[in-house]
């Protein structure tokens, strides 16, 4: 059966962000759990050994494959921050446009630094996200 490697675990958010080493992006990071934390109303939980996540959801695919996964969350990577946030849409697209300097993957986007981005674009993009997630997959 399969086993998801990303679970919520009781793991310290502070010490994670501590062990940061690029300083910048560890000021980044602080950031963007206040950001985070103060558009869902969730508090920052990890995710497996890497990733910071905001409240949660449960999926179940067609195939029957099921699990729980962050409805918003982000890990301050070596090379650049990922945010995983809505999965490609219009809407996501859209907002984009006016987001700043990024790179993005079907649920991920990149940022070098904060300064790079809109962070008013960030927390529109976070609340599509958060009720995205929250309609696709209702508490049952």
């Amino acid at each position: 059966m399969y086993e998801p490697k990303t679970k919520e675990t009781d793991n310290s958010v502070t010490e994670f962000i501590e062990h940061v080493e690029n300083e910048k992006k560890k000021e980044d990071a602080y950031q963007l759990v206040e950001i985070f934390e103060e558009v869902t109303g969730y508090v920052a939980k990890m995710w497996g050994p890497s990733i910071i996540g905001f409240g949660s959801y449960h999926y179940k695919y067609a195939s029957g494959h099921e699990g729980d996964a962050p409805l918003v969350g982000f890990s301050p990577r070596k090379a650049k921050i990922s945010l995983y946030l809505s999965y490609e849409s219009d809407e996501r697209d859209t907002l984009l446009e006016n987001f700043g300097k990024h790179t993005k993957g079907k649920s991920c986007i990149y940022v070098n630094k904060l300064a790079d981005i809109d962070i008013n674009v960030l927390k529109k993009l976070i609340l599509h996200t958060v009720e995205t997630y929250q309609n696709l997959y209702p508490n049952e």
